[in-house]
């Protein structure tokens, strides 16, 4: 019955692919729609990311995410130094801040302040990372933004009298522009290219020096503490040590990324609209499935007609249909995963900057959501089957 099943199948090919392109349309819209999400819940860590040599962040207790930060003591650092199984502590201070261009437009940035002596949290290539030691130095990123890090493109870096024209000519910022931040003036030494963010945002590294300069109220402040524990040290004890001994707040690098991803889940109303965009796949998945499928069986009624008069049973005519239902989701998902793997390899490895990670669960979770698609496509599709006259093999429709 199998066999004939297939040939059922395969008997009209041009309904046949278009059932096979109904459902692999929806395995790759899953599959497309969740690799999606967890791009953009991985940028969420991206501060964690960059920084791999950090075993331990200490933060506020009120902290449970990169995203929303608040500041401590910097005193603090040297208690963190003092605890049995650290190596070494430094600070990173975050604050958000605005630039200015000299054409007059100005930018939402957030500032990376490193610690003077490690420049910790700063991104590598060194060479780039030593000319922080210029005073008054940033490095620049794009941090994932588009069209946002431009300056004009006749330069005379005169800030005070020169003419505000938001209309002039544009270009990048490179090594040797000037911006202003806090009304003085600071020199871009270095363009780097890390992680983008989510939200996207320009990213400014400079040194706590050069922030303690431009913003006087943080010089005994930072948000994080990064910790870097001694050579076979259990990660989960220091945790704890710190913990007891300050009073603040201490997580692996690991837990920090789960707890940031917890907290977009939570609170982004991007994450929301991401979720939407993943429900609206499986319904549109239903949609086409559903109509390909049942056409496909409502235009074989003939066939199953002779079946059931020639004695087949009601049980067979039924595990026939989910039979066929079972070999087309088969095909098709291997079509509609592999094609978003293939375009998510390109959209990762281009200059998009386009927020794709395709995880373990993406491409389980979309096999699963086309079989149970197909499943409940098949119960629908079998009741013309159900309530068919035999007698309609003799009919001229």
């Amino acid at each position: 019955m199998r066999y004939i099943a297939l040939k059922l199948l395969w008997g009209d090919k041009a309904k046949f692919l278009g059932l096979v392109f109904g459902i692999a349309f929806t395995s790759f819209m899953i599959t497309f729609a969740l690799s999606y999400l967890a791009g953009f819940l991985t940028r969420g860590f991206a501060l964690i990311d960059e920084n791999p040599n950090v075993d331990i962040w200490v933060m506020d207790p009120s902290v449970t995410s990169t995203e929303l930060t608040t500041q401590i003591p910097l005193s603090m650092m040297y208690r963190v130094k003092s605890i049995e199984g650290v190596a070494y502590a430094a600070p990173l201070l975050l604050k958000n801040i605005d630039i200015r261009f000299e054409n007059g437009m100005f930018q939402k940035a957030q500032m990376i302040a490193a610690d003077d002596a490690t420049l910790a949290g700063v991104p590598k290539p060194d060479t780039t990372r030593d000319l922080l030691y210029i005073p008054n130095s940033v490095i620049a990123d794009t941090g994932g933004t588009s069209d946002k890090l431009m300056t004009p493109d006749i330069v005379s870096y005169d800030f005070t009298n020169r003419t505000i024209d938001l209309n002039e000519p544009l270009r990048r910022v490179r090594p040797g522009d000037l911006m202003l931040i806090k009304n003085r003036l600071i020199r871009v030494v270095g363009i780097s290219k890390t992680i983008a963010r989510f939200p996207p945002r320009i990213l400014i590294y400079t040194r706590y020096k050069t922030a303690s300069y431009l913003y006087p109220s943080i010089k005994n402040k930072t948000t994080f503490i990064l910790v870097k524990a001694k050579k076979g040290a259990n990660l989960e004890k220091i945790v704890k040590k710190i913990e007891k001994e300050t009073s603040l707040r201490a997580r692996t690098s690991q837990q920090f990324k789960k707890d940031t991803v917890r907290w977009y889940m939570i609170n982004s109303e991007d994450v929301g609209d991401m979720v939407s965009m993943l429900l609206l796949a499986m319904i549109v998945g239903f949609g086409v499935t559903g109509i390909m499928m049942y056409m496909f069986t409502y235009e074989n009624l003939k066939q199953y007609a002779i079946l059931k008069a020639i004695g087949a049973s009601q049980k067979l005519l039924v595990s026939t249909v989910f039979f066929q239902a079972f070999v087309s989701a088969a095909i098709s998902v291997g079509f509609g995963i592999g094609f978003c793997a293939l375009l998510g390899d390109f959209l990762f490895v281009s200059e998009l900057d386009y927020p794709f990670r395709m995880m373990w669960f993406a491409p389980v979770i979309g096999v699963i959501g086309v079989f149970f698609i197909s499943f409940v496509v098949a119960l629908v599709s079998i009741y013309p089957v159900l309530k068919m006259d035999p007698s309609i093999v003799f009919s001229r429709r």
